[in-house]
């Protein structure tokens, strides 16, 4: 059967959307990739791609269309997980992106459910609440003790959608600690970098990072400027706010 059109509705930003776009590009599946202004959507998106006028979202086969012009006649597939698990299906046979056993199949998705649900409330309430940074160290805890420690991907070897799923919140994550960028106390989110560089106890942890990084499908669909310029002016404004309430 011929490969069906691909249309990637996707924004630099978003971590959600990135998943996606890290599971394509690992596919080898051809697709096209166009980016949404999160800040000013376009009309034509909720009733033509997403009706929750969100991203990611993919058009799936029919004729070639203009991103702005989805045909009809192409399925409209929304929400990053669903479409982790749609990628992988599409690819099975060619380009595995989950283990080949049930057993395999379970712990990657375990992998996903344990790091996505552990890690993302504590790092996103510290950066636009203001709460500690250290407070996701048990999630990063939790992840470390899940990954193999050998060495290898979330639950082998091979890289699979399981870290498609975590790596573009770890990556938004330390490049905004690494800037201290957010609402917490000021140097608060160096000082968790610095120890998550330096600690041996987080060995483990930087060697996994440092593998998902630098595969050309992250270095292909991350960028670190747009991060780095929409977080700083996103959460330094809540940082700002914090202060100013507290006097």
């Amino acid at each position: 059967m011929a490969a069906q059109r691909i249309t990637l509705y996707s924004a630099k930003i978003c971590p959600w959307a990135h998943r996606t776009e890290l599971a394509l590009k690992e596919s080898g599946l051809s697709y096209k990739r166009f980016e949404i202004d999160l800040q000013n959507k376009p009309e034509w998106y909720a009733p033509k791609v997403n009706p929750a006028s969100k991203v990611p979202a993919i058009a799936y086969g029919g004729p070639d269309t203009e991103p702005e012009d989805p045909s009809p006649e192409s399925t409209k597939i929304a929400e990053s997980y669903v479409l982790l698990e749609f990628i992988a299906d599409l690819v099975q046979a060619s380009k595995p992106l989950l283990p080949a056993t049930p057993v395999g199949r379970a712990q990657a998705r375990f992998f996903i459910e344990t790091a996505t649900s552990n890690f993302v409330g504590p790092w996103y309430s510290s950066v636009t609440k203001g709460d500690d940074p250290k407070g996701v160290l048990p999630a990063i805890e939790a992840i470390q003790d899940l990954l193999p420690p050998q060495g290898g991907y979330a639950v082998g070897e091979e890289w699979t959608i399981a870290d498609a799923a975590i790596t573009p919140f770890l990556a938004r994550a330390l490049v905004a600690y690494k800037h201290d960028i957010g609402a917490y106390d000021e140097g608060e989110g160096r000082k968790l970098w610095d120890l998550l560089q330096t600690d041996d106890k987080y060995a483990r942890f930087r060697k996994y990072y440092a593998d998902v990084t630098s595969r050309p499908s992250f270095k292909e669909t991350f960028f670190e400027d747009v991060i780095v310029d929409g977080f700083s002016k996103r959460f330094g404004e809540a940082r700002a706010a914090r202060k100013a309430a507290s006097l």
